[in-house]
């Protein structure tokens, strides 16, 4: 956690507690505790937000995909790709060795 090892953390709680007194330690204790449970609740939300917005950003990318790949399955293809167009126009069949991708 940040470097710090349990004789920090010993250090750090000695000199809170001289500073601090007794007294008040626990509300100083409770106030953190409530501000590291605000920190994290707004970091959780940061996370779902930027997750949100990933998974609009995918879903709008495969719409995009799925559109090409539609117009490629149900557009026909411009006589000049088209073996069964170019076969009327050259008049021979072309073997599938003939053709040029």
């Amino acid at each position: 956690m940040f470097g710090i090892g349990f004789p920090e953390l010993v250090v750090i709680f000695v000199v809170a507690l001289i500073v601090l007194g007794p007294e008040r330690m626990p509300q100083m204790a409770k106030q953190l505790a409530r501000w590291v449970n605000e920190v994290r609740k707004a970091a959780d939300e940061l996370k779902k937000e930027l997750a949100a917005e990933e998974i609009e950003k995918g879903k709008d990318e495969l719409e995009k995909v799925r559109q090409e790949l539609l117009e490629k399955v149900y557009n026909p293809l411009p006589p000049e790709e088209d073996p069964a167009k170019a076969e009327k126009h050259n008049g021979k069949k072309d073997t599938p060795d003939e053709r040029t991708p």
